[in-house]
């Protein structure tokens, strides 16, 4: 999404080294609340068999312990229907999981959880149970790192990534989504279905490295050329590794 990109680097101010870390008591109730699995569903409103994973999706985004990503690919726009939602930008997201986990292909509707392994997004006692075993992972096998994302009543979004042991190299993405679309569908496989979709990302960039300095930015999201309902603050290791801290939270308009 080369225009969002632009537009970030004439709207954000980045800071690193000398920010500090968190107050102790951002970080006691980070961690008292704990942190949401990530559940990126790679979809396509051209694949006839996508419509119970998206609607899963949208019960999974109803819940305080999952933060749910719906990633719209394109390589399914060319069977009679365009998704309007379908970037390359998602394909690549997808592919990337697919290096990172050893798998032979990419396919919808698949979730990707917590950055770490995938199931069939349409197979709810499956994907139940791996939301369930990531969730429980001790503290040497999931990283917590307590990042911190809010946003004013004049629409500055600020993300705080802490100093602390980063155990290698992170990547931080911000994440702007929608609620929900509903979309009559004229043509391809699901001809003649309206389809709903939630938690419909919009843009996806990468905002910065974090190595375990702290790390602080701020956006004015008024300045945006979306007008997206929700954001997510993911930090996650390199090369589509496992998700180590993860936030999300709406925007104010």
């Amino acid at each position: 999404m080369r225009w969002l990109s632009k537009i970030l680097r004439l709207t954000f101010v980045v800071t690193f080294a000398g920010v500090g870390g968190l107050t102790s008591e951002a970080i006691a109730a980070d961690r008292q609340s704990g942190r949401p699995v990530v559940v990126e569903l790679f979809t396509s409103q051209g694949c006839s068999s996508c419509p119970p994973a998206d609607a899963y999706l949208g019960e999974l985004a109803r819940r305080d312990d999952v933060i749910a990503l719906a990633y719209h690919v394109d390589y399914w726009d060319y069977i009679g229907w365009k998704d309007p939602f379908a970037v390359a930008e998602h394909t690549s997201r997808q592919r990337a999981y697919a290096r990172a986990m050893g798998l032979r292909t990419i396919y919808t509707p698949q979730m990707v959880l917590d950055g770490r392994v995938d199931a069939v997004g349409s197979r709810r006692s499956d994907v139940e149970a791996k939301i369930a075993t990531v969730a429980r992972l001790g503290p040497g096998e999931r990283v917590d790192v307590p990042v911190v994302l809010s946003v004013d009543a004049k629409g500055v979004l600020s993300i705080e990534v802490p100093a602390g042991s980063a155990g290698g190299s992170s990547d931080v993405w911000l994440v702007a989504y929608d609620d929900m679309h509903v979309t009559p569908v004229p043509r391809g496989e699901n001809q003649g279905r309206t389809l709903t979709d939630f938690n419909v990302v919009r843009a996806l960039w990468r905002v910065g490295e974090w190595t375990g300095t702290a790390l602080s930015e701020r956006f004015d999201t008024t300045k945006w050329p979306i007008k997206a309902d929700r954001v997510a603050l993911l930090v996650q290791r390199k090369d589509a590794g496992p998700i180590v801290g993860a936030a999300g939270i709406p925007l104010k308009r």
